[in-house]
């Protein structure tokens, strides 16, 4: 049966919708290149910067897009997981700065404190998987939602009531004040530990799920559970293992977060949060490559498009608009590609 030739008013407004974001977009980055606003120091750091940022909402978005992968659900409280672990990792930190073997011996305890915090943020992975999505894997798909709000919320006035509600300045470790010079591009030491950090994770992540015998076990689980199981594959056990993953990377995010911005509070999951799933749903969601990628693009799209968009149409503070930009990629991800850059589309 032939498809009507004629187009529908959505198709329509689709397409003048396509149309303005490409003239809005050439428009303004016109204007901003032509007037000089930024030097190429300045747009070159934005751009470090970026990837940095960008870094640690992928491994952040690892998590969704693993548990989205296996049991098909969206796991809101995840931006909390990573808030846990980023907490818990300070009072390690403020503790080894106070008797200073922070400094005395940086290589020693800036790993403890790495690993403190993914430690911390998997163990409430696994308890939250146990506790509050086990019982509900038979549920339609909205039970889950719904709890993992209440767990995000849980989670976070647990921690705003046990720790306090007040900003914690992480402490400074001199070996990442200044800079490193690559290929002749200076380098905050901090955002270079950052973009390693989150490459080597990442690329052992990938490594684990392709190569070994529990990611393909995973995979199994996120094609069929109920053949997995038949297959004899513990379901339950790879389940938690895939939360336990998911929490280990969010904790180690934490860190990294607090490194770049030098800071922690308890109502610091949310943004995060909502970004890596941004991130993940760029990418598309329940492709691990998909997922790595689209929080990089994230960050730089956010760190370098407010100023390339709107600093040469007249906005005074475009720096202030990060925010819209990185949920506007959102929208439209949605509106024109829902199964992201590197998804296909679901059959199911």
């Amino acid at each position: 049966m032939r498809r009507p030739s004629n187009l529908s008013l959505v198709d329509v407004i689709l397409w003048a919708l396509r149309v303005a974001i490409v003239v809005g977009v050439a428009v303004g980055s016109f204007a901003t290149i032509s007037q000089g606003k930024l030097s190429g120091d300045q747009w070159r750091d934005l751009l470090v910067f970026g990837v940095s940022q960008g870094s640690v909402y992928a491994l952040i978005a690892l998590g969704y897009t693993l548990v989205y992968g296996v049991l098909f659900m969206i796991n809101f409280a995840h931006g909390d997981v990573f808030m846990f672990g980023g907490m818990s990792a300070f009072f390690v930190a403020d503790y080894l700065s106070n008797i200073g073997f922070l400094n005395g011996n940086p290589y020693i305890a800036v790993p403890i404190i790495l690993l403190t915090g993914a430690v911390s943020s998997m163990i409430v992975a696994v308890l939250l998987e146990r506790i509050a999505y086990r019982p509900l894997r038979r549920a339609p798909r909205l039970v889950p939602l719904i709890t993992a709000i209440g767990a995000s919320l849980f989670i976070s006035n647990s921690v705003r009531g046990l720790y306090g509600d007040g900003i914690k300045a992480y402490p400074r470790v001199d070996i990442l004040q200044g800079t490193f010079d690559i290929f002749g591009i200076p380098v905050l030491k901090g955002h270079a530990i950052v973009i390693v950090a989150a490459v080597l994770l990442m690329a052992y992540l990938y490594w684990f799920v392709e190569r070994t015998r529990t990611g393909r076990a995973m995979r199994a689980v996120s094609e069929d559970t109920d053949t997995a199981a038949l297959m004899g594959i513990d379901v339950d056990r790879i389940i938690s293992t895939t939360f336990a993953i998911g929490g280990l990377l969010a904790g180690a995010a934490g860190v990294l977060y607090a490194i770049v911005y030098n800071q922690v509070i308890w109502s610091m999951g949310f943004l995060p949060g909502i970004k890596a799933f941004t991130a993940a749903v760029l990418g598309g969601i329940g492709n691990i490559v998909g997922a790595m990628l689209g929080g990089v693009l994230l960050g730089i799209l956010e760190s370098v498009g407010p100023f390339l968009l709107l600093g040469g149409l007249g906005v005074p503070s475009p720096n202030q608009l990060h925010d819209v930009i990185a949920f506007s990629v959102l929208v439209l991800v949605l509106v024109f590609r829902p199964y992201g850059l590197f998804g296909r589309p679901e059959s199911r």
